[in-house]
């Protein structure tokens, strides 16, 4: 190509027209092309085509010949062509642009006989006036199009594009690019590609009708089998109606029995006393007869013993008919509040519903209740176990509907934010009852003296003070006169309450401690958690923690298993509840998962039972040894504070940051009841805008309906569930 460039440039000078010099010049180019289309054959071939070329005796060389019908190949974009040429792993080099290297785009020839992409030569040019491969010196008009390079380029990209392009494909392009068919190769076609487009929509709905018949199926397994739960769940409550009829015959029977018991014994006492009457006055008319032969008492006696013997008859009459009466009022009475009862059993049917059904399923292959040893149970003939436990759950929810105040305390000035109390717990024999707050002193009061007592304002039996804000108590629930805080400085403190000071003090801790809790168990063993990320568990008997859990995140509650020391569960920031086996810290037995935000207190039910509160407004009931998540318990407010969490073995109470206190039935969703601390002193507090109260501690006396709150007023109000 250099040789032929350097001829025309000599000849050039003998020429003396321009078209001569362009006539020449395409000569020169159809070589090129020639050369080129050698060069990118196989390899194994190019000297042979070289010595045919040279002889002029390939057949393959084309007649330079002007196009009457555009190509479709100049139709390919160079994209194409430049992604299809590259996957071909033995490129010719010289098909690559010398600057960018890579394949040529819009290729130019320039005086000196190399090809470049036009948009890098024109770029190079701008900077320096020289062939970028001979240095020889170039200018802007020493550059002509490359159409034969790019004619080329398209026929090696449609190449390497016609290996990977479908049949279809293929004979698209042969029909764009002329390739000559009859009409009955056509027609042909035309029925082969009807018949194949028959087959495909054949296929097609056959494969629409078998999704239509499987979704169809598998609907008739889930109604046959929502079907026969309900079959089942009719039985069962079929089954119960009876047992439950029968069970009321009994008992009305028995009631009868009881009350012809009680008439027999009525009639009895008012025969008896006529009778005795009677015989009184005969003797006292004996008697008076004596006694007057003797000089004794006047016939004026006798007649007021008549009198009092009528009086004391019409007594007994009336407290007959009292009694009838008080019966009455009673029966009214009862069916008061069964009214009321069935009110709120159709307020919660749905978690009722679902309750009953899940206890009835759960326990459908049982046909009794415990065998009659069991002197705890109260044995009824013919009750499913199941029946039988919802019936006490039935009961326990709808015996109460409100919660009535008995008692109240007011810690201190009413508008004064130290009055906060962060923990309020009862002692072991639920006879005294310890506060804590923000106010630096754990005040402990007599149960019966604040119920006892009708002023609002109690003095405490006993008050200790701290150097910082407290956050949690918990009593030693075998010794009574322990009890352990934890404080904002994260030093865990074990009291004598009798002496007033401190045996223990553990500062291993390095930020605030939320939570601490003896073990019930082990006496001597009490747990801590700390905004340090470390939960520790300290023994009274050595001064330094004899086990550390380090966390990821920060420790807002923690709490023994009532049945075993060697069972902790553990609140965190980080949304989960961990549940440790202390005799292997390594990782956590179980992870419970649900909250949405961190959780703020952990207690126990039962050693199988835990509930847990987070600041997400929820309430969560947990399967310890199952792994389960059992309900979730929505009604409250709380979003940023610790409002306190309390339960006994069937309700679950907590507070709420709009000063409200919620009981919960541990299996309804729902709420039971609530109560809001409310007074004149509160209601001028809003007024002044400090109205953001909320409920800060709760505790359950034990399984008893009674229950003491605090709010962040420092009002401790006594509770008391009331139907």
């Amino acid at each position: 190509m250099a040789w032929s460039v350097f001829t025309l440039r000599k000849e050039n000078r003998s020429f003396g027209s321009l078209s001569l010099f362009l006539s020449k010049f395409y000569f020169i180019l159809s070589r090129n092309f020639v050369y080129l289309s050698l060069h990118t054959s196989n390899p194994k071939t190019v000297t042979k085509n070289m010595e045919e070329f040279s002889t002029g005796t390939d057949p393959r060389v084309p007649a330079v010949k002007p196009d009457s019908k555009p190509s479709s190949l100049e139709e390919v974009p160079l994209e194409a062509a430049s992604a299809a040429v590259s996957e071909d792993a033995e490129v010719d080099k010289d098909l690559l642009c010398p600057i960018c290297m890579q394949i040529i785009k819009d290729a130019f020839l320039t005086s000196c006989g190399h090809s470049f992409c036009y948009m890098c030569i024109i770029t190079h040019l701008r900077n320096k006036s020289d062939c970028p491969c001979c240095s020889q010196f170039l200018t802007n008009n020493q550059l002509f199009p490359n159409i034969l390079l790019d004619k080329l380029l398209k026929k090696t990209s449609a190449r390497q594009i016609s290996k990977t392009a479908s049949p279809v494909e293929q004979f698209r392009q042969a029909l764009q690019q002329g390739y000559e068919v009859t009409i009955k190769e056509l027609d042909n076609l035309l029925s082969l590609l009807a018949e194949k487009k028959r087959k495909m929509e054949q296929e097609e709905a056959e494969r629409n009708m078998q999704i239509l018949l499987d979704f169809l199926q598998c609907l008739r397994k889930q109604k046959v089998d929502e079907l026969n739960e309900i079959q089942t769940d009719l039985q069962f409550i079929k089954e119960d109606i009876n047992s439950v009829e029968r069970h009321r015959v009994d008992l009305y029977r028995a009631r009868d029995r009881y009350s012809v018991k009680l008439r027999m014994l009525v009639d009895d006492s008012s025969t008896r006393k006529p009778w005795s009457s009677s015989m009184d006055k005969n003797n006292s008319g004996i008697v008076s007869s004596s006694l007057n032969i003797r000089g004794g008492m006047p016939a004026g006696n006798l007649q007021n013993k008549k009198i009092d013997g009528k009086t004391q008859l019409s007594g007994h009459v009336s407290q007959r008919k009292d009694a009838l009466s008080g019966a009455d009022s009673q029966g009214f009475n009862q069916s008061g509040l069964s009214v009321a009862r069935k009110k709120r059993i159709h307020a919660q049917f749905n978690d009722l519903q679902e309750c009953y059904l899940q206890k009835r399923r759960q326990l459908a292959n049982q046909l009794h209740i415990k065998q009659e040893s069991d002197k705890n149970v109260f044995h009824r003939e013919g009750y499913n176990a199941g029946l039988a436990d919802f019936q006490s759950v039935l009961s326990t929810f709808t015996q109460y509907s409100r919660l009535r105040v008995i008692a109240e305390v007011r810690l201190g000035d009413l508008f004064h934010s130290a009055n906060i109390v962060s923990s309020i717990e009862f002692d072991c024999d639920d006879e005294l009852f310890a506060t804590a707050g923000v106010s630096r002193r754990i005040k402990v009061f007599d149960l019966s003296m604040v119920l006892n007592e009708l002023a609002d304002v109690h003095c405490p039996v006993v008050e200790m003070s701290t150097r910082s804000k407290l956050s949690c108590l918990s009593w030693n629930k075998h010794w009574k006169n322990h009890i352990a805080s934890s404080d904002y400085e994260g030093i865990v403190t074990v009291w004598d309450v009798t002496t007033r000071q401190s045996l223990m003090e553990y500062e291993e801790h390095e930020k605030r401690a939320w939570s601490v809790d003896f073990s019930r168990t082990d006496p001597s063993m009490l747990v801590s958690g700390s905004d340090d990320c470390k939960v520790k568990v300290w023994c009274t008997k050595q001064e330094a923690s004899v086990i550390n859990i380090d966390m990821k995140a920060n420790i807002c509650c923690v709490k023994y298993n009532p049945g075993s020391s060697n069972f902790i569960a553990v609140g965190s920031a980080d949304h989960h509840i961990h549940y440790y086996d202390l005799r292997n810290i390594s990782s956590p037995l179980h992870v419970f998962s649900g909250h949405k935000k961190a959780v703020s207190y952990v207690k126990f039910l039962s050693e199988n039972e835990l509930a847990s509160a987070s600041t997400d407004s929820t309430l969560r009931l947990w399967d310890v040894k199952e792994n389960l998540p059992l309900r979730t318990f929505k009604g409250h407010t709380n979003e940023k504070n610790f409002v306190g969490l309390t339960v006994n073995s069937e309700y679950i109470a907590c507070g709420s940051e709009t000063n409200e206190v919620y009981v919960y039935h541990k299996e309804i969703s729902k709420p039971v009841t609530w109560h809001r601390f409310g007074s004149q002193e509160m209601e001028d507090a809003d007024e002044d805008g400090g109205g953001s109260h909320f409920i800060s501690a709760v505790c359950w006396k034990s399984d008893s309906p009674t229950m003491l709150t605090a709010n962040s007023q420092g009002t401790i109000k006594v509770l008391v569930l009331a139907a």
